[in-house]
Formats: structure tokens, sequence, C-alpha cells
């Protein structure tokens, strides 16, 4: 990555909550991401802002970004491609940024890995809200958040504290969204679990109409697990009732 593609951001003093989180936006629009960084900065985040990703992203490198935005319809930045070498190599939360109304880049981004989006034009106060929904998810399991050890159903382990997930005692790559989902599904095993709850706990916040948000990281998670002795996926969708983990 060049110099200029890249700015890095004053440095803010961190609120309680969120010091020394670094995050990063890669998007060429200037205006919005002079906004965001402001209002992201004003709680405490340290925020770099790029135009394009970079490169040690997509190459597995190491990163002490706890987060990262990316504007997927900006022809600089990569979009799908540069998400889709990303999360070969690494389960780094990612929001995109989407055009208002086109399902299509949503849905896409959602298949190929990113844990939540959000559509421009877009409020400061609601990225943030997203943002912070996500990192909960991925920095709340410290000591002072105590977790019970290891959820363990038939060929799938869990252990919630590390984050971290096995199938058939084979490491399960998830991104943060599905891990929780898959979470609230194995805590729930054998009950069917509603969208509307799965959204709630997931995600932070309640489903919006027509939303496929849910429906689509779980369709991923199926895809990640095996399938039981008669070829049926071990997720399932119960009509007007949700979706449940099978026990083997």
């Amino acid at each position: 990555m060049n110099a200029q593609d890249i700015v890095q951001a004053p440095w803010s003093p961190p609120r309680i909550g969120v010091a020394m989180t670094r995050l990063l936006i890669v998007d060429d629009d200037v205006t919005v991401t002079a906004d965001l960084r402001h209002k992201l900065e004003e709680q405490g985040y340290w925020v770099d802002v790029a135009t394009t990703l970079p490169k040690e992203m997509t190459a597995g490198g190491a990163t002490d970004y706890a987060l990262v935005i990316v504007d997927v319809s900006t022809p600089r930045v990569g979009g799908f491609d540069a998400l889709r070498h990303m999360r070969r190599q690494s389960m780094l939360p990612v929001m995109i940024l989407t055009a208002r109304g086109d399902e299509t880049d949503r849905v896409t981004g959602l298949e190929l890995g990113a844990d939540d989006y959000i559509t421009k034009p877009c409020g400061p106060r609601e990225v943030i809200a997203r943002i912070r929904a996500i990192l909960r998810r991925t920095l709340s399991h410290g000591a002072s958040h105590p977790v019970d050890g290891v959820l363990r159903s038939g060929r799938l382990s869990m252990w919630p504290a590390e984050r971290k997930a096995e199938w058939e005692g084979e490491p399960l790559k998830l991104t943060s969204t599905e891990f929780s989902l898959l979470e609230i599904l194995l805590r729930a095993v054998g009950r069917p679990v509603s969208k509307a709850e799965l959204s709630r706990r997931a995600l932070g916040r309640p489903p919006a109409r027509y939303a496929r948000s849910i429906d689509v990281h779980l369709s991923s998670v199926r895809r990640k697990l095996g399938v039981l002795a008669d070829g049926r996926p071990l997720i399932q969708a119960v009509h007007l009732h949700g979706y449940q983990l099978l026990k083997e």
C-alpha cells in the first residue's frame, strides 16, 4: 500500500470499554470517511482510513485491527474480490458498506463472510451501534465476562470464552457472527430458536422486515458442518419457529 493510500488518525483519549481498539475504514469517499472517523474517535476508537485494502490482509499477514469497514461498491477498494481473498486467510470481523437498496451486494457480502452490512448513505450513530455489536461478540470474553467452558453436542465442540469451535476434532473456521449464531443454537440444541431471538442476541438488533441476514449466515454455517447419518443438515429451518440444531 502506498503512503497516500492510508491516513493515520490522530490519537484520541480512549473511553472505557474501547481502549486500544483500532479500526480500519476502506473507502474512497472522503466526506463519508472523515465524518465517520470523527464520530468514532469521539467514542475513543483509534481509526485509520484507506482507499485500498492493505495487502497483508489478503495475504494472511498479521494485523492489530479489531474490525474493518469496507465499501464493496468502490472499484479501487477491490470490493468482493478483496473480501474473498481476506476470508481465505483471516476471520477478522468485517462490516461492508453497500449502495442503498442493492440486495444482491448485501447477500453476496454475507455469503463471502462479512459479519454485517450497512447501506449508504448511513448515519454514524447506526454504524457505531453495529460496530459495538460486533465487537461485543469478539472482544467481550475477558475475565470480567465469565462464560461456561466447553459446549458439546455430538461431533461439535465450542469454547465460547476462546471463540473457538471444532468439528470432529478439527478447527471450524467461523466469522464472529457465525460463531455467535452457532453458539446460540448449540445452547438450545434440539429446540428451535426464532429468527428474532437469533438476530437480537447475535446481531444486537431486531430483524428488519424481509431481512435475510440470519438465513445467509446460517446457510454458510450449515455448509461448514457435516450432516447426520441420514444426510440431513445439522441445522434445520423450522417453519414459523426459526432454526434449530439437531441432536445427533
